[in-house]
């Protein structure tokens, strides 16, 4: 086992050896080539076992499509459980303790005297300070877009983005059924998906750039609660799915209507002449609604670190991404998503912007191995439960780590830890801290020294009267 000094200076290489290569390759090109555009399409809320080509009963040809043509990363995960932290370090490729964006606010919820601690307070929205991946591709020939649920402040126009379509603080929308009241939205017949609405101007903004470097964010609102759909495609499950509930077939048509977005930006991408220079990325924000789907095997679901709650679908397709066909299961976050696209287009890291997240560039073609790193998950904060099976609380405040397929859950109200075997065990039902005495020693010992290093915020005592 690696001791805590040299941990140290493995994580500090892995921020800065990037730094320096995309800083060399960025000098070094010639631009023989057109850059790579990129397409990003986050479904929310959407679980690692809601695509078919992952055990689901839905169905979702798109996607399986987009899998089988590409490479689908079975051990994708988000960097935080609920919406706002996993999207914040998507759009900058930080972690939740740059941006302070740890949850949906209040980090406080529920009855104080169900609380044993007192969570810090998290932000809600990215401060200006923060630069995402549009601002480091601008004035370098990219035109950017952000299509759908931000959820990080008032208008992603104002985080670099050249076009801003139906975003704002707001985390889900008032119906997926037109009337949407959405901003910079216009309104369709009523009724009309929401899904549907993103797209159509996903694909004209794709249509309209098709000769220059891009960036499009398409970022669905679905299948984030109220869960609707058109009548007639809610009745389609019905007569696929007779022995589920109506609301299942509700959850269905949901997806479904993400999976025909996946299908229409393909074949824009195809059609305009795009897809052999942009890499298109499929993912989700965090794990499945437990109220809605089921995330098995997987443990958990939103708004928890089980696997359940952080391992999301994830799918690459088109530039860089090799021969096609293939399952890659070595760890990743969406926080490795911008310096995959910085290296992948030569753009340098803006100064004084170190990143957490690593570029995996070379998992993505086939040319490389994995970065060897611990992935840690911080989430200082309460959830209250929303299933009998949770009880008062969903979650309570916890740290995780991954080292390889070991992962080791600390939680802070009681101190107590949970060790889990993922490749042997990825429904984490067999805790084997006991029996690991050593591991879960070294893997605390990180989580500490990370804690440290980077000054994270946690939970303390709450003062009795």
């Amino acid at each position: 086992m690696e001791g805590i000094d040299s941990m140290s200076r493995m994580a500090l290489t892995l921020i800065w050896l990037p730094m320096i290569g995309w800083g060399c390759s960025h000098l070094q090109r010639s631009d023989p080539e057109p850059l790579p555009s990129f397409v990003i399409i986050l479904a929310d809320d959407l679980g690692w076992a809601d695509v078919s080509c992952q055990g689901s009963i839905w169905n979702t040809p798109a996607i399986d499509a987009l899998a089988a043509d590409g490479i689908r990363f079975t051990r994708a995960a988000s960097n935080g459980p609920n919406c706002a932290p996993s999207r914040a370090c998507l759009i900058t490729g930080t972690d939740v303790t740059r941006h302070g964006i740890f949850t949906v606010r209040p980090s406080a919820r529920g009855k104080k005297e169900n609380r044993r601690l007192e969570p810090p307070r998290t932000r809600h929205k990215l401060e200006p300070e923060a630069i995402t991946i549009a601002e480091m591709l601008s004035g370098h020939g990219y035109r950017s877009a952000h299509i759908g649920k931000w959820h990080l402040g008032a208008d992603p126009a104002d985080q670099g983005f050249d076009v801003s379509i139906a975003g704002d603080q707001r985390g889900h929308p008032k119906s997926h059924l037109a009337p949407w009241n959405l901003p910079h939205l216009p309104e369709q017949q009523a009724g009309t998906a929401l899904a549907d609405a993103l797209t159509d101007h996903a694909v004209e903004f794709i249509e309209q750039n098709a000769d220059r470097p891009f960036l499009l964010i398409l970022s669905h609102y679905a299948v984030h609660t109220p869960v609707q759909a058109p009548p007639q495609e809610v009745e389609h499950w019905a007569q696929l799915l007779p022995e589920e509930k109506a609301k299942r077939h509700r959850y269905a048509a949901l997806v479904d209507s993400v999976d025909r977005s996946v299908r229409r930006v393909r074949e824009s991408l195809e059609s305009t002449g795009c897809s052999s220079r942009t890499l298109l990325i499929f993912t989700s924000d965090n794990g499945g609604h437990e109220g809605f789907t089921d995330n098995g095997p997987l443990r958990g679901g939103k708004g928890m670190l089980f696997e359940g709650g952080v391992r999301v679908p994830f799918i690459a397709w088109g530039a860089g991404t090799g021969s096609p066909d293939r399952i890659q299961d070595v760890p990743i976050q969406l926080s490795d998503l911008v310096p995959t696209m910085l290296e992948m287009s030569s753009v340098p890291v803006p100064e004084n912007t170190p990143l957490q997240g690593v570029s995996i560039s070379g998992l993505l073609s086939g040319t490389s191995t994995a970065p060897v790193r611990d992935l840690v998950w911080h989430f200082p904060a309460y959830l209250q439960g929303y299933t009998r099976a949770h009880g008062i609380w969903r979650t309570t405040p916890v740290t995780s780590i991954v080292r390889g397929p070991w992962k080791l859950l600390e939680f802070h109200e009681d101190q107590s830890r949970m060790l889990f075997h993922l490749d042997q065990d990825p429904s984490e039902q067999n805790d084997l801290a006991s029996s690991r005495p050593d591991l879960v020693s070294d893997l605390a010992t990180s989580i500490e020294r990370w804690r440290k290093v980077r000054d994270a915020p946690m939970p303390v005592p709450i003062k009795q009267p």
